[in-house]
Parts: C-alpha cells; structure tokens; sequence
C-alpha cells in the first residue's frame, strides 16, 4: 500500500499511536474481515458469491475494439457486452459509447436530472479507513448535530428549495445509534419529500424501523469489490467485515426500503473490476427484487484533510466517463449520481449523455450549511469528509442544467 494513504499521527496519545502502528505493519494483529462480529446479521444469499465470482474472472486486456463494436450492435447488453464496454479496448470507442448512452438515458428518463444535497449530522467514526477524513486516528474537528441544530440545519436546506436529502453519520454506533438517526429521519420527513440514508450498515429490523421514521432509500459504498484489498484499507472496526457491508442493500430490502444505491470508490483499486462488480451488485439485486428503485454512483478518491497527498489512481475523467457509458448502456433503468467530487465541467456533460443525479449547495462538513448559504459566520462546526470539487449552489445547479436545455427535478413523488 502506499505510505501516502495513512494520516497524521503528531497528535494521537501513544497508546492509541502504538495500536495503529500495529494494524498498519502486523496484519497478524487485525481481526479476520470474512468473519461476522457479533450482533451482525446474516442473511441467505448467493449475490455476493456471483459478484465476486465474475469480477475474479475478469480479464479485460482480452477484449478488441471488435468485441466493443459487436457489444454496441446489441439491443439489449450482456453481461460479457458490458466487461467489453469496461475493457481498455472501449476508449477509442468513447464517442459511440456516448452516443449509445444518450440514446438510452432519453428513452427511459427523458431530458430530466434530479437534484438533492446530503445532510452530515456527525462525523464520530469508530472505523480505521486509511483513505477516510473520518478515520477514528485522524485528529479533525468532531461533531454530532443535536435534534434542535438538524432541524435548524434542515431548515436553511428546505427554504434554498431543495426537496430532496442524504443524511450522512460517521460511522460510530456509540456516538451515532439508530434512534439518534430516527429522529433525524422523522425531522426530515417534515422538510423534505424524499429522505436518504448513508450511515454504517445495520440488520434488517433496524432498516424496517428507519423506513418507518421517514427513510426512503439507502446508500452504501462497498468502497472496493477486491476483498485482498479491502482487508488492507479497513484496518479496526466493523466496517473491516467484507460480506457484512456487501449484504447491506439487501437487507435495507428486506427492511422495507424503497430503493439502495451501489457504489465503489474508484482509485482504491483496480476500477475496471470494481466498476463490474458495482454494475453487477445492481444486475443481480434488480432480479432478485424488481419492485425495488436502483442508484449507481461512480465517486474518484478525493484528498482529505490532514494527508493532501491522496489522488485519483489511474482514472480519469475519460475513463470515468466510459464507466458511467457503459453503466448506462447495461443497465438503462437505474439512476446514476455524479457527486460534487467531479469539476463542474465533467458533470454538466456527463448529465446530457448518462447520468440522471446530481448533488447541490453541497457541504460535507457537521454544521455550516447556515454558514455557507448564508455568508454568516458559525462556531462549533465539524471538520469535512473530503474536499468538493463543485460548490455550486441549488440556484446555479438549476439554472445550469436549465441552460442546456435540461429539465432539472427535485421531487416526482406524489405522496396520498
């Protein structure tokens, strides 16, 4: 692994510095992130067996430009089209890629792109991702917004006019439990007509109870399909248990969710094979559960505060844009977000050819939305996930997609 993913330690007591040395060199020393902690849930599917099963027999330098011009010939694409769509060989195909792309996002979602913000309502983390601003060795600002300062959060959001919301904690049961995002859901469902969660993964009956206070979706990034890897990335807490996370969205499911979005963090390893496996996470879910609403994301690393040093690794903007094609092309009813992550450049484009989402007066910081839409300064805020690469503001976001002769949405639910 690189040295650069790690965080500054200056400041950690010499207990805890000694403990994250250890992880960090005695593998020996961490627990096995096959194995189920107790109070997880497990459930009976063969999803992630298949998953895994195809992304280990990946081999994408085999593909031509033959087998990517006969994948853009089909009507409907198969799996084996989409690992040619994936492939190195598909780059110099891009422009078609596009254009079939486009084709399929206006049969099925017309000239429409919806828009929501995320909500961080804490960043207590117990977890040790080397890559994550939230990292529990990672000396930032911590925050958890009480019930008064969510609402007062939700409050500025919903009269910008956003309609739409993703709640995000930490991922720290102690400081962030179900009940405390409850009640943040209930509050929300007085502001916001449509309410997504991005929290650490819970069991079944836990999704059923946060559905019942107001949640409507659920988000949760896999991080990498590569199971060797994730061990290496996720070094103490309960994120470190590889099938736990990777059954989440079924479980949402079966807690009565109305929709989970899918996701990998590209540029944590190879992004070819996390891209099919984040395609096919979708794929196999979408049968198993039809009636269910399905969202990709397709987020780059980002750098993060404390470590300046963490990139995007081997993916570009070209690249991502033949990920999001070809996710498109595969898979033509699923929705598919593009973060603030991306330069403002790339997601104006890449909404006219496959993507449907996008994210507005974005702060992934604990309390400063009051701040950042309202210019006022503000004490006692939490220190931010990862920096933005587009700030621009619900007004902006709608008057841009307006401007390119898009209709921008933000609710199409009718609630009786």
């Amino acid at each position: 692994m690189e040295n650069s993913f790690f965080v500054d330690s200056d400041k950690l007591g010499e207990a805890a510095l000694k403990k994250k040395h250890r992880l960090e060199r005695e593998p020996g020393s961490r627990s096995n992130h096959m194995e189920y902690m107790e109070g997880m849930e497990r459930i009976s599917s063969d999803i992630m067996d298949k998953v895994l099963s195809e992304m280990h027999g990946y081999d994408y330098e085999r593909y031509t430009g033959e087998d990517v011009w006969r994948a853009l010939q089909h009507e409907v694409c198969s799996i084996e089209d989409f690992k040619a769509l994936l492939s190195p060989a598909a780059l110099p195909y891009l422009e078609e890629l596009a254009k079939r792309a486009k084709i399929e996002t206006g049969k099925h979602f017309g000239n429409t792109v919806y828009i929501f913000t995320p909500l961080y309502i804490a960043n207590y983390c117990e977890n040790y991702c080397v890559y994550c601003g939230f990292n529990c060795y990672n000396d930032i600002a911590r925050k958890k917004l009480t019930e008064e300062e969510i609402e007062k959060e939700m409050k500025v959001i919903a009269d910008s006019g956003i309609e739409e919301i993703l709640m995000l904690t930490g991922e720290s049961r102690s400081m962030s439990d179900v009940r405390y995002i409850g009640e943040a859901c209930k509050l929300a469902a007085k502001y916001f007509r449509n309410v997504g969660l991005e929290i650490y993964p819970v069991n079944s009956d836990e999704y059923r109870y946060l559905h019942e206070c107001g949640a409507d979706y659920v988000t949760v990034f896999q991080e990498t399909y590569d199971s060797d890897k994730y061990e290496t990335l996720h070094l103490l807490g309960h994120k470190r248990v590889f099938p736990y996370r990777f059954d989440a969205q079924e479980r949402a499911i079966l807690g009565g969710m109305r929709g989970v979005g899918i996701s990998a963090l590209l540029g944590l390893a190879d992004f070819r094979k996390d891209a099919l496996a984040s395609a096919l996470h979708v794929y196999y879910l979408q049968r198993k559960y039809p009636h269910v609403e399905y969202s990709l994301s397709c987020p780059r690393l980002r750098p993060i505060i404390n470590n300046d040093h963490i990139n995007p690794m081997d993916v570009h903007e070209r690249q991502l844009c033949q990920i999001l094609c070809a996710y498109r092309i595969f898979l033509p009813y699923v929705g598919i977000t593009v973060s603030s992550r991306e330069q403002q450049h790339f997601r104006d484009g890449i909404v006219k050819i496959a993507a449907t989402k996008v994210s507005a007066g974005v702060s992934t910081g604990i309390g400063d939305h009051e701040s950042k839409y309202t210019g006022t300064e503000e004490e006692g805020t939490g220190d931010e996930q990862f920096e933005i690469s587009d700030a621009r503001s619900l007004g902006e976001m709608y008057q841009d997609i307006s401007g390119e002769g898009l209709q921008p949405v933000l609710n199409d639910y009718v609630y009786v």
